[in-house]
């Protein structure tokens, strides 16, 4: 049977086909669907974990049971995980168990562009890394196969364009799950010291033993041609290759740790020129010029920064690029905004009136950070914006600043990291305000179901947590509500917390308009009461702007786009903004 589908798709229909019998992972752009088709395709169980860590560590224990187990998890999400990832390399596995983490050449839709084929070397475990649709299919049974044979966890690499991107897939006769044995074995599972020293050796002379297996497996092949130019690549860069040099041989990577040493020399040895194409870090560059092969073309002409495409190929080689339309100057530029109706703007609206310190997160309301509201000052990672307003205030006692920094988080973000920071900063007597955005859904993924909304990914109805209770239960005794849309009601909580003195949480609980698709009357506006100030432009939101002619402009409502929030409203002085009758 063909079928045209993406890299993400083909992965979760390759888990089902292998024989896969567990899978768990956390949403991040650009792994999300692939957990997701899982459930859509409805014969193998699968769900949304907490966090990366705890999705790693459940896949551990199906293994162990017996299980073959998928955990999906964009790149950052492996830092999360590692801790996992770094033992489990020791213990092996029972039934074969993968890690697909997604990369993000070009930071698309990341904090950072970090290169997990650096995880594979870290670990010492085997990654494949797929081209196209196809390979991302038939790699997880070869995955699961390479697993249990080297009794390793195998990491399953793909980029965004490999994710994201359509083609035809061939799937292959079905494979039954077959759950194996169930045993206590201490000595493979408990990395107690002495267990773990014995383990080390093992997993080196396994490593020996995959360089063997890179050597012959057909997941490595060479594609000889002109012998002028020699190039090895590997991944979506393969595709880049063969579209800007199509004349040239090729060595092809599908198992891209560790290398086929003897391979590569033999590849080498039959080309005139030898160019290495890898998107970001000189991982394969690196180790072929430890060996002690003369790599004419590597990083010295291609980018270490964002995606690689025919034309940085090309040039790279002297040749020029392909001939392509200039794009038009001189178009206004339109920056990521919050959704219409968003709870996050009326919140960002009364920040950034405030003009406090405010230290964010990974989610939509980092969208607060750019103009007009210029309103998030600092954001580094899943769970950051509590762990670090806690040091912040610590700082600004010691040196005798008064002012209490802010931090904002999201319902799942909290769930995910947030919960260990608050309860530290109530330990250790902190002195910050936090501010909880619980609108029941993990929003920048696509609407992902968490703790919080009483669903599993499987759609199956589940306890929901409770926020107050639970914030309380870490130590905090300020938890108050607000409703954000209220920008009155707003200011004065937020200036209340930042009075009081030690931990301060404040929690919105308004669901995400776009997930629960709530739809409100919109606003209009009267011509003849509206200054033209631009005061209610403050809010951010794309379906207001400003009449094309007219002696002063004034503002106008796209009724196609407003969802009738009301913040804009609030900001007019002028009573010139009113709510139209009936649905739209």
């Amino acid at each position: 049977m063909k079928k045209i589908i993406s890299g993400n798709e083909a992965i979760a229909l390759g888990f089902g086909d292998a024989g896969g019998v567990f899978a768990s992972g956390y949403p991040g752009t650009p792994s999300t669907e692939t957990l997701e088709e899982v459930a859509r395709l409805g014969d193998v169980y699968c769900e949304w974990a907490a966090n990366e860590k705890v999705a790693l560590e459940s896949v551990i224990g199906g293994s162990i049971a017996g299980g073959r187990a998928l955990s999906t998890m964009k790149h950052v999400g492996v830092n999360v995980a590692a801790d996992a990832l770094l033992t489990l390399t020791y213990t092996g596995v029972n039934a074969g168990l993968i890690l697909m983490v997604a990369d993000d050449p070009g930071m698309h839709s990341s904090q950072n562009e970090q290169d997990s084929r650096n995880y594979a070397r870290f670990a010492k475990v085997p990654m494949l890394d797929p081209a196209d649709s196809q390979e991302a299919y038939d790699m997880v049974r070869a995955g699961f196969e390479i697993s249990e044979q080297f009794d390793t966890p195998l990491l399953l690499r793909t980029t965004t364009r490999i994710s994201h991107a359509k083609g035809v897939v061939v799937q292959r006769e079905k494979v039954a799950p077959q759950i194996g044995e169930w045993v206590k074995d201490v000595p493979k599972y408990v990395m107690l010291p002495n267990f773990g020293k014995l383990k080390h050796v093992a997993v080196e002379a396994r490593l020996l033993k995959l360089q063997e297996f890179a050597e012959t497996t057909p997941l490595n092949r060479v594609e000889m041609a002109d012998t002028e130019l020699g190039i090895i690549t590997s991944g979506v860069s393969y595709q880049h290759v063969r579209e800007a040099c199509p004349n040239a041989s090729i060595l092809k990577l599908g198992l891209v740790h560790p290398l086929p040493e003897r391979k590569i020399r033999e590849f080498a040895g039959n080309v005139k020129r030898l160019m290495i194409v890898e998107e970001m870090d000189a991982i394969f560059e690196e180790q072929i010029r430890a060996m002690g092969i003369e790599v004419e073309i590597g990083k010295n002409k291609l980018p270490l920064c964002g995606e690689i495409n025919a034309d940085l190929i090309r040039a790279a080689l002297g040749e020029a690029p392909t001939a392509v339309t200039a794009p038009v100057e001189g178009l206004p530029q339109r920056p990521p905004v919050f959704c219409p109706s968003c709870a996050h703007r009326g919140l960002f609206t009364i920040l950034s009136k405030l003009k406090t310190f405010v230290s964010g997160d990974i989610g939509c309301y980092t969208l607060g950070a750019l103009p007009p509201m210029n309103a998030m000052h600092s954001v580094i990672d899943m769970g950051a914006s509590i762990s670090a307003a806690h040091g912040m205030a610590k700082v600004n006692a010691i040196a005798g600043r008064d002012e209490k920094p802010v931090a904002v988080i999201g319902d799942s973000t909290f769930f995910h990291s947030g919960m260990t920071g608050l309860m530290s900063m109530a330990f250790n007597g902190g002195n910050a305000l936090v501010i909880i955005m619980d609108n029941r859904t993990t929003g920048m993924t696509g609407g992902q179901e968490n703790p919080g909304t009483g669903r599993t990914l499987q759609g199956n109805p589940t306890r929901q947590v409770e926020m107050v209770p639970l914030v309380k239960a870490l130590g905090i005794d300020n938890v108050f509500e607000l409703n954000a849309y209220d920008l009155e009601a707003t200011e004065a909580a937020i200036k209340k917390g930042l009075e009081t003195p030690g931990p301060y949480v404040l929690i919105d609980r308004n669901p995400c308009v776009l997930r629960y698709r709530i739809k409100k009357p919109a606003i209009s506006v009267d011509p003849e009461k509206c200054t033209g100030c631009r005061a209610c432009l403050k809010v951010a939101c794309m379906a207001l702007g400003l009449t094309a002619s007219g002696e002063k402009q004034k503002v106008r409502v796209d009724p196609n786009v407003c969802n009738g929030c009301g913040i804009c409203t609030q900001m007019c002085k002028f009573d010139a903004m009113y709510e139209l009758e009936g649905e739209k």
